[in-house]
């Protein structure tokens, strides 16, 4: 279990959020799964909606901006300092600037970006807004890591742009580090996600990507929930090192993971 409410860590992953065609439909839909409730921001925001465990921020459901027809994807925040400072690393490392630094009001100065290998992620300067607040709870965030097809260039571009460090656990022929940065006050944050590769069967449609888990009690009731909700399962329920786990979608397409807390 995982309290906070400063900023977290420089490269820790500390917010993730989706972007609903049919917003009021997500939110019943998370609501029903994990339990969530709301806090919605108002329209100077577009009535961007944070999602709350025990009162406490976890993720958030937005619109998507008028006229974009892009599929529904949850996207992952990392912490940093400096917006601006780290737009320049990202550049200067070989990613690509998605979407220019830019202030979200006073709750954080933003930007999404590309890296090397092709995984869209976000960046996250707090303001008012620190990040999650709770993490490593059922029904809260609790895990990002990125997959990619060019495994040495995506860990080059990471550990350039945020500093990271790696520790690569045995895994047979799958490529995959976990990624540590200097925690700070907090030692558990000291390891923040992982990078690993796509695997060879992955259809060539599936690009790079950050994946988001979600804490659950028990993957294999969660996976029979959402289905009943109109959700899809892509792959599980499995164990895996970390948990047992299930690869799943939201009744929009938006990808996740579900793992045992």
């Amino acid at each position: 279990m995982t309290f906070r409410d400063s900023a977290w860590p420089e490269g820790s992953p500390c917010w993730v959020d989706t972007m609903a065609d049919d917003v009021d439909e997500a939110m019943r839909f998370y609501g029903d799964l994990f339990g969530w409730e709301f806090l919605d921001t108002g329209e100077d925001y577009g009535h961007y909606s944070i999602a709350m465990v025990d009162g406490r921020a976890t993720a958030a459901i937005g619109p998507k901006p008028p006229g974009v027809q892009a599929p529904s994807t949850w996207s992952t925040y990392l912490a940093v300092a400096d917006a601006d400072a780290t737009a320049e690393r990202i550049a200067t490392a070989g990613g690509k600037l998605l979407l220019p630094p830019g202030d979200l009001g006073e709750a954080a100065r933003m930007a999404v970006a590309v890296d090397p290998a092709g995984a869209v992620f976000g960046i996250w300067q707090a303001g008012r807004t620190t990040g999650v607040q709770i993490a490593n709870v059922p029904g809260a965030l609790t895990w990002n890591e990125c997959v990619v097809r060019d495994y040495p260039a995506a860990k080059r571009f990471y550990a350039e742009v945020f500093g990271y460090g790696f520790d690569e656990p045995s895994h047979g022929d799958f490529e995959y580090a976990t990624l540590r940065v200097d925690a700070g006050d907090v030692d558990e944050a000291a390891e923040v996600g992982g990078i690993g590769t796509l695997p060879d069967v992955a259809p060539a449609e599936i690009p790079p990507h950050w994946t988001t888990y979600f804490a659950v009690t028990d993957v294999d009731t969660i996976v029979t929930r959402l289905v009943d909700l109109g959700g899809t399962v892509h792959g599980g329920p499995i164990d895996s090192p970390r948990g047992r786990l299930a690869a799943v979608a939201d009744p929009g397409g938006a990808y996740f993971r579900v793992i045992e807390s």
